[in-house]
């Protein structure tokens, strides 16, 4: 995937000044990781006549595989082998869209403290993509780029096959545009319009690509004769994003027209007393969802295992219907700054018997945990090596045998919908393993064929149809109340068995609503060792575990 980006000067104004407006010296050629491969950025030529600057993108298909499942033409191919054989490494699209913004991020701006003059300054410039896809011909491309000020507008397109002219000119162009504009227009311009010729984008689009939209339209899409074309497709034809940045760029176009800011025009609403709704971040949506299943549950009496700093035993001593909270975790310092967070030393007597917290593992049996309603591993088992699963899982289903536990853990599927997470990384630093739902779902089944549970899946966040919520989430009901000292006999004779594996690829199940999976309890389980911590929270200061997701 290549553009070059060519200018010319004379001895007092030199073509290399390009090198400052572009933050890139021409004497080095410099290499950029990105998300989906590597750029490099070098100068073919460089004196003070002419000057050209080079982007080539070398695109790491099986990145892109991973990143884009179940977006774009990645995730949703012509054909079954289309997400491995393609035009994406070459043809330039989003792709080349975000190295831009990434690799010349400051010239995108029209900063450039050297030279500021310059940069504010129109040069004569050409631009230069061999292999650009145009859904719609050479005439839409000039429907887009004529009237933005290009002097000359070119796009030839390329046959399917020199030695078969019969097979008439593919979908590909070859653009060149010739004319005098300032270098950040000019950039701007290339990011937004090479993904709208393309029609597709390699990652979810997201309410803040509005932003990015109007932010690189700025001076010249409110006015633009396509501009409902150009929204559509950026936005991949999300409707409601489509309609507010129309809705946004009217207001644009009035207040240009007025000679008045946006702000004097759209005054309708009193900022200060604005009421719309805030997008809800994850970690309180999570937190919300193990409230409402413990409350469905009708526990009161619950066990906080891996409980970090605290957060969620906050939140179930606001609620009056959990009379007793107890956190566990394995890090006194981050026990430590639970009870500050908690203001334990604050509370009334009445209100601290509401609450323990002391040091544990849960890869050890603790007589400590059992008798209680609910038991919550929230965000915590991917923070185990797979081999120590089975040790935690007879701890707290076969020695513990609380009669609900819920249990969330990140989908990895849903990871694609971060475009600032590189691909094959998991969401946080210490985390050993993100499954996908079916590997959740396998694991969870198994879990509660073993102990005698029944258990339900619910998502957490934001239910996407491709690939799934954020956060998935079990809920385990022990089987009858009745059963509970039998099957904790019995499960204490159980030999282990071995959770599933990380897959790199996974079908997810057939369906993301809830569902219920109970058997008797027929395979083995290993007892764990008992747990030789037992302590006290105290204010030693030692390193903190805090089990999150991004």
């Amino acid at each position: 995937m290549f553009l070059t980006i060519t200018t010319t000067g004379t001895p007092e104004s030199p073509a290399t000044d390009l090198g400052f407006l572009l933050h890139k010296h021409p004497d080095n050629a410099q290499r950029f990781s990105t998300s989906h491969g590597t750029a490099h950025v070098f100068y073919p030529e460089a004196t003070a006549e002419r000057c050209t600057a080079a982007l080539l993108l070398e695109v790491d298909p099986v990145a892109l595989v991973r990143r884009g499942q179940g977006k774009g033409r990645g995730g949703a191919p012509d054909a079954a082998l289309a997400q491995y054989v393609n035009d994406r490494p070459y043809a330039a699209s989003s792709l080349m869209s975000v190295a831009l913004s990434s690799v010349f991020k400051s010239a995108l701006r029209g900063v450039c403290a050297a030279l500021p003059e310059r940069a504010a300054a129109p040069l004569p410039l050409r631009v230069e993509v061999p292999a650009l896809p145009a859904r719609g011909g050479a005439e839409l491309v000039h429907k887009l780029f004529g009237p933005l000020g290009w002097g000359s507008v070119s796009a030839e397109p390329i046959v399917l096959d020199e030695r078969f002219p019969e097979w008439g000119d593919s979908r590909y162009v070859r653009l060149v545009l010739e004319g005098e504009l300032r270098l950040a227009d000019a950039l701007r311009q290339l990011y937004v319009l090479l993904p709208v010729l393309d029609d597709a984008k390699h990652y979810w689009v997201a309410p803040d690509e509005v932003d990015k939209l109007l932010r690189a339209g700025d001076g010249w899409l409110a006015e633009h004769p396509e501009q409902k074309l150009i929204t559509s497709r950026y936005l991949s034809r999300r409707w409601g994003l489509a309609r507010e940045a129309m809705e946004r760029l009217e207001l644009v176009r009035l207040a240009e027209a007025d000679g008045l800011d946006v702000e004097e025009v759209d005054n309708a609403v009193d900022e200060s007393s604005d009421t719309a709704e805030k997008p809800v971040p994850l970690a309180l949506q999570r937190r919300a969802a193990i409230v409402a299943a413990l409350g469905a549950a009708g526990a009161s009496r619950v066990l906080d295992l891996g409980c970090g700093q605290g957060q969620l035993v906050q939140e179930l001593l606001k609620d009056a219907r959990f009379t007793e909270v107890v956190g566990v975790d394995v890090s006194m310092r981050a026990l430590a700054v639970a009870a500050r967070r908690l203001r334990i030393e604050r509370m009334t007597e009445r209100q601290s018997k509401r609450v323990t917290l002391f040091q544990g593992s849960l890869a050890y049996t603790d007589k400590r945990l059992r008798g209680y309603d609910a038991a919550v591993l929230s965000e915590v088992i991917e923070h185990l090596d797979l081999p120590r699963l089975p040790a935690l899982e007879y701890a707290v289903f076969g020695s513990a045998r609380p009669r609900t536990v819920v249990v969330t853990t990140p989908n990895v599927e849903y990871n694609v919908r971060w475009e600032s997470l590189p691909a094959g990384h998991v969401r946080h630093g210490d985390h050993r393993f993100e499954w996908s739902r079916a590997e959740f779902a396998a694991w969870a089944r198994g879990v509660a064929e073993r102990h005698d549970y029944a258990v339900e899946f619910g998502p957490v966040g934001p239910d996407d149809p491709e690939v799934g919520p954020p956060t998935q989430m079990a809920v385990f009901t022990l089987i009858g109340e009745g059963r509970q000292e039998a099957g904790t006999a019995r499960a204490a004779t159980r030999t282990s068995a071995t959770p599933p594996a990380r897959s790199t690829s996974s079908t997810p199940p057939t369906s993301s609503t809830l569902s219920t999976s109970s058997a008797p309890s027929t395979s083995p389980a290993a007892s764990a060792p008992t747990n030789p911590i037992s302590t006290t929270v105290t204010t030693t200061p030692t390193e903190p575990k805090e089990a999150t997701a991004a």
